[in-house]
């Protein structure tokens, strides 16, 4: 029996996978579950899954929760108790799916104490991606990728990566595909979060559809699979049947296919390395439509060739990318910028930020807050 902490229960990433584990109750148990402040759902997460432990980031949710929580389900909060819990003795598996640098503490904690982790926080690596690898390789800890395509690309590489040529990441191209870049000025927060193929939350719809979501991906493909930007490929792949691939010196191409549901993913990461049930519905390509396949309009995605130049750059430059853009897209979603200021912030917040190597997690951490101080008055001066 492995005992989870399932890090952000209340997202889509953390009820997928409290859902595959109550598939396997002989396996899994719902050790710890987490949200920030979304008390009344964790209670019922709580209700139906009888942790040990329930954190709220948030005092007074977490006090609420303490009036109501079932008995036997010890109420946590503050985000060291996130912490704690993701290098808890007890705890063997960790879902880090808290959105955001808001992961990256309780990330490097589990790392730090030789956890398997299914990474869903791709922050963590584009944060401090050198930092998150050399301490899970001191401690012997692993990191099992649960975003679909580096899970893709992690199943592939079970084969070996001699001779390999380069990995190429599958991207849906959003709810604006289709759309002209001249009408991307006009569209609204709620358009932006209709993805036409997963179900996600607020922030990570939106950086689909700007392809910062993608460009996160290229940096986490990166540091995970130790290779350079210039043997990562995107490709815009509308139907998400076809997950990610793999080339080879000899011409093969290895792909790793399925419908779009996370929990083909997170099945795999607590599963490894074998496989188990994950509740997915069978891949049917006879009933599928045609597969497409075409290079991305770098105009149209200019968070994506951003998110390029910053692993070029290398140093900060990545944390500052991110950084200014959870900054400009909360910005939108909240109306005060509009979509294609998205990108423009997080160009100004890049250029006016200098550059330097982050050699500790308190740097990583001073890089974050100083970009998301500088990507806020840029905005401030836009309104």
């Amino acid at each position: 029996m492995k005992n989870i902490a399932i890090l952000g229960a209340t997202g889509s990433i953390g009820l997928n996978t409290l859902d595959v584990i109550a598939r396997h109750p002989d396996k899994y148990s719902a050790f710890a579950v987490s949200a920030h402040s979304n008390w009344k759902s964790l209670n019922e997460l709580c209700k139906k899954h009888m942790p040990k432990y329930a954190i709220l980031v948030d005092e007074e949710a977490a006090n609420n929760l303490r009036k109501l929580a079932p008995k036997g389900v010890e109420v946590l909060s503050g985000e060291n108790a996130l912490d704690d819990i993701a290098s808890h003795v007890q705890t063997d598996f960790v879902m880090a799916a808290i959105v955001g640098g808001a992961g990256m503490s309780s990330t490097f904690s589990a790392a730090m104490a030789g956890k398997r982790i299914m990474l869903a926080n791709k922050e963590s690596l584009v944060l401090g991606g050198a930092l998150l690898m050399n301490a899970a390789n001191k401690s012997g800890a692993e990191i099992i990728p649960v975003d679909s395509e580096h899970s893709a690309i992690f199943q592939c590489l079970q084969a070996g990566k001699e001779g390999l040529n380069k990995i190429q990441l599958t991207a849906s191209g959003g709810p604006f595909l289709n759309m002209p870049f001249v009408s991307l000025s006009k569209v609204t927060p709620e358009e932006a979060c209709n993805h036409p193929n997963w179900k996600m939350g607020q922030k990570i719809s939106v950086d689909s559809a700007t392809m910062m979501n993608k460009g996160l991906e290229v940096i986490e493909a990166s540091f995970l699979f130790n290779l350079p930007a210039t043997h990562i490929e995107v490709i815009v792949h509308p139907q998400s049947i076809v997950h990610s691939c793999v080339y080879y010196d000899d011409g093969s191409v290895l792909s790793q296919m399925g419908l779009p549901d996370m929990r083909s993913a997170i099945s795999y990461a607590l599963s490894f390395p074998g496989r188990q049930l994950s509740g997915v519905e069978v891949l049917d390509l006879t009933k599928q439509p045609p597969l497409e396949f075409f290079p991305p309009d770098m105009k149209k995605y200019k968070c994506l060739e951003l998110a390029y130049q910053a692993i070029k750059q290398g140093g900060n430059a990545p944390g500052t990318l991110n950084a200014a853009n959870e900054v400009a897209v909360d910005a939108f979603l909240k109306n005060k910028i509009g979509f294609l200021d998205i990108s423009k912030i997080i160009e100004k917040t890049l250029n006016e930020t200098p550059t330097q190597n982050l050699d500790t997690l308190p740097s990583v951490v001073e890089n974050d807050q100083l970009s998301r101080q500088l990507a806020l008055s840029l905005i401030s001066k836009n309104d």
